[in-house]
This record gives C-alpha cells, structure tokens and sequence, in this order.
C-alpha cells in the first residue's frame, strides 16, 4: 500500500478537542499511475484543498489537541463521503475526465475503501474514544478550503461554518468569526454542512459530540504567513467559544441530520436519530450518567449508606461491587478497596472516618 493513508498529531486529548483535515493530500500511491492525469491536475482543488493541511497542522499545535489529517487524494476516493454516495470516488472532477477512475468494479472499490478510507476514519475513531475514556467527548474541528471563485464568480467569504441539526458549536462559532473586523462569513457557504454520511456525520451526529466544519478561502492560505495568520485566528476564536461554553460542548446529545428528515419524508429508508444510536454511543451515554451518579453522591454525604439500602436495596458498596464485577468479566483486576474509591472518591476509611454517622441504636424487644 505504501504511504500510510493517514497522520496522526500527537495532543492532548484532555483538551475535549479533535481537529480533523479530510482532504489534507494530493498523493496518489504509485500503483495508480496519477489515475492518469497529469501532474498539474494534482495541484487543484479536485485533488485536495490547498493550504488546509498547514492550517489544521497550526491549529492543533496551538491548541495542544490531538489532529489526524488524510494522506492521499480527494480523487482516489473521498474521505469526506458515505459509503454510498456517487461522489465517493469521481469519474469527473470540475469537467476533468479521471480515467484511472472509469468504470471501477466491485473489487477495485473494495480495495480503495479497506486500504485508504477505512484507516482514516478508523483513526479519527481511535482519538474520539481516547478522549471519551478520559471523560471529555470531543469537541470535532473539521478544516476545509475553497477556491477564490467557482465558474468565474468570485466568492467573498473569507471563511464559512458548515453544519447540520447540532447547532451547539457552529452557532457560537459564528458570532465569533463576526465579530472579527473585516472578515465575511459564511453560514453554510460555499457548501452545505448537511451532507449525509460525511466525516462529520459518520464521528459528530452519530456520535453525539459537537462539531463544525470550517472553510477557509484558498487565496487566503496559500503561503506559510497566511496559515499561521489563520490558524492562530482560529485556535483564539475557538478558545474563547469552548470557554464560554463552560464545558456543554463536551456533552454527548443526540441531534440528528437534516438529511435523515429529507429522506423521511420522501419515503426512503435511512437511519434515524433513535437509530443513530449505536451500542459504542448508548454505552458512552450509560457512562456518563453512572459518573453523573457517582458526582451526585459524593455530594450528599449526609445520606448513609443505610439510608440506601432501606429505600433503594443498594448502597455505595453495592456500586463498587458492581464495577469490581463488571472489571472481571473484562478480565482486569480490581481490588475492593480500589472499587470502593472509584465510588467514594477516597478511600472507604477516610470516608467513613469523614462522613458515616453511628447507627442508631435498635429499640430493645420487650420480654412477655
């Protein structure tokens, strides 16, 4: 296969932040002799958006977060599609005939989609779990760029915010970007931000997390004084809608699409929000509520451990006894008494010594 179909930045994934670059590369491996175009037709837009990679590259620098970017063309198949949709890989490309392209059987897509796509999505999925075993769901960045002019119009955005139904990060997002002097932006231009089965479908909707897509005008990128001007824009914008959010974005809700209501209504099957829940989001949920529980308890150390058992048949004890049996179906070993911090929040003598109140005494039976 040679060069690996992705690059993974190393960050922080404590930052509650994944940024992500689909059409970092206009590399096309070897074996696939250019798809037969000539080399200036790797170094348009159809290839890959220009200037984005940098700028993603700067951006997860300059906020220490994790970022994994695409290594390979746009045009042996596109990263930014569902598995189902005709554009996945283009026979044409802005009236360019891609004869590597033509006619493409069942097994030559396969082998596309096992080797190059699956990886790079198998990767962003690895740096969302990574994050949500952390407990901060990420917030996903998606960074794109557009050509200055489209058909001989000119485009004057400088940068636009595509997005779907989850309004959590895009709204904020863009009242950001405006509030930046001099600067036109978009609101789901150039292009619309509800595309079915995309990345930010496939990791963001189905997932729960919140997240945007920016486009950035290529004019405006092309050299390295423009993407760092850029990427330090972004990452203080960014900064400053994460904290005003005081941590919201990193809830898991589910939104739905857009798309999913469009195809409902023309009659057409698809997956709906209910369905958009997968097992890995339904048990992301289950565990968010559990450490909701666990917060809420460690609140209210007035009520004892006693006070459960009468009126719910559990305690904390119970809880940690659970988690100790729910590590040894996985098979990891989990003592008692770190089972019992987990739940606590410290060790069960310190809470006890703290917190537990003396019994009180059992009324004496009265003998006959």
């Amino acid at each position: 296969m040679g060069t690996t179909p992705y690059r993974s930045i190393e960050g922080d994934a404590r930052t509650g932040l994944l940024i992500v670059c689909d059409h970092a590369e206009n590399t096309i491996p070897p074996a696939y002799d250019r798809l037969g175009l000539k080399e200036q037709d790797l170094h348009r837009h159809i290839a890959y958006d220009l200037g984005a990679a940098a700028v993603a590259e700067r951006l997860a620098q300059a906020l220490g977060a994790p970022a994994v970017l695409s290594r390979y063309s746009r045009l042996l198949i596109d990263p930014n599609r569902g598995l189902d949709d005709p554009t996945l890989v283009m026979q044409i490309s802005d009236g360019l005939v891609v004869p590597g392209n033509a006619g493409l059987d069942a097994e030559a897509l396969q082998s596309r989609i096992e080797n190059y796509y699956q990886p790079y999505h198998q990767a962003i999925e690895r740096a969302v779990d990574s994050a949500v075993s952390l407990g901060k769901p990420p917030v996903i960045v998606s960074v794109h760029s557009f050509a200055q002019a489209w058909k001989g119009v000119g485009r004057p955005w400088a940068v636009g915010v595509l997005w779907d139904k989850d309004p959590r990060l895009a709204i904020p997002l863009l009242e950001a970007l405006r509030a930046l002097p001099g600067i036109e932006v978009g609101d789901n231009v150039p292009y619309s931000g509800q595309l079915k089965g995309d990345t930010l479908y496939r990791h963001g909707t189905g997932r729960g997390l919140a997240h945007a897509l920016i486009e950035l005008r290529q004019d405006l990128i092309l050299g390295p004084e423009g993407q760092a001007e850029w990427a330090t824009r972004l990452a203080q914008v960014l900064r400053k809608v994460l904290d005003a959010a005081g941590g919201a974005l990193h809830a898991i809700a589910l939104h739905g699409s857009f798309t999913d209501e469009t195809r409902r209504a023309r009659g057409e099957t698809g997956r709906t929000e209910r369905s958009a829940m997968d097992e890995k989001t339904k048990i992301e949920i289950e565990a968010a509520a559990f450490r909701r529980l666990l917060k809420h308890l460690r609140g209210r150390t007035d009520v004892q451990n006693i006070d459960l058992m009468e009126l719910a048949g559990f305690c904390r004890n119970c809880l940690a006894d659970w988690c100790r049996e729910a590590a040894a179906e996985k098979g990891l070993p989990l003592s008692k008494d770190e089972a019992r911090e987990l739940v606590y929040g410290m060790t069960y003598e310190g809470w006890k010594a703290k917190y537990q109140a003396e019994a009180p005494a059992k009324p004496r039976r009265q003998s006959r």
